[in-house]
């Protein structure tokens, strides 16, 4: 059941391009589970909310349960949230959404992240690691400056992959030009992803092709993530083939890959989904 809060920001620090805010929020945490998010009010009320993903899930000695969130200083918002310093407080409401799925036994899994969407694939990892899943996991930017945690992926998978399309660091190119091998060498049977929705599609194809189960992390503009504003439709397809229209906040935003009508998807990140 989320619940709303005026969360209390309890540390901030830099990481690459992107802040991380550690918010004391107190009920948030406990129905947290891999994959939900949260909504933050920003600015002064005439900026809106943004839906952030939950990072991590952390205890403080003060405060009990802590959320750790990215924020990427991009637009209005984003910079106005970047900038939050100590003590600051942000209304917020959470966990929001419908989570990952986890297997039942242990089997291997591949985590595919790409940008900022890449920090809501760590708390997932750290619970396939607790069913006895062997854990890879593929982490791609535009630059090193916006890769998410990639020595917390080192210490929670048996295998890391990164991708940079400037080739700053790891693999110069996409996370889609390197996906075919990593799949291959990872032996995954499950995979999970979170990204654009380029990538997402290519995670979509190479599982169908491949006969692996995929579910992905929907992203697209959630102004409200209740439900209530209908901004965040996503094209997909029931167990007979009908289209028809979900709400990414509510419905997902993870879901099987193989529910999304693709066809109908923005072919670049960061654009709208069309409805």
């Amino acid at each position: 059941m989320p619940v709303h809060v005026d969360a209390e920001v309890i540390a901030t620090r830099r990481a690459g391009a992107y802040r991380v805010l550690s918010l004391a929020a107190p009920g948030v945490a406990d129905g947290f589970r891999p994959g939900m998010f949260v909504a933050v009010t920003v600015g002064t009320g005439s900026l809106g909310r943004r839906s952030l993903w939950i990072h991590r899930v952390r205890e403080s000695g003060t405060h009990g349960a802590c959320l750790d969130v990215v924020v990427e200083p991009r637009g209005q918002g984003g910079t106005w949230l970047a900038g939050r310093r100590l003590g600051d407080r942000v209304p917020l409401t959470g966990p929001l959404g419908r989570p990952f799925a986890l297997p039942r036994e242990p089997v291997a899994c591949l985590l595919v992240g790409e940008g900022v969407a890449a920090a809501s694939l760590f708390t997932l990892a750290e619970r396939l690691r607790e069913r006895a899943c062997p854990v890879t996991m593929l982490v791609a930017a535009d630059d090193e400056a916006h890769l998410v945690s990639t020595l917390e992926a080192r210490r929670l998978a048996r295998a890391v992959t990164v991708a940079t399309a400037d080739g700053s660091v790891g693999t110069r190119g996409s996370a889609e030009g390197v996906l075919g091998a990593v799949l291959t060498s990872s032996g995954a049977q499950v995979t999970y992803a979170a990204g654009s929705p380029a990538l997402l599609r290519a995670v979509a194809e190479a599982a169908r092709v491949r006969e692996l189960s995929a579910q992905v992390a929907l992203a697209p503009p959630m102004p409200c993530g209740t439900g209530l504003c209908g901004a965040c439709l996503v094209p997909v397809q029931d167990s007979v083939g009908a289209a028809h229209w979900v709400r990414a906040c509510v419905e997902g935003p993870a879901m099987r890959a193989d529910r999304v009508r693709w066809d109908a998807a923005p072919q670049a990140g960061g654009a709208p989904w069309p409805h």
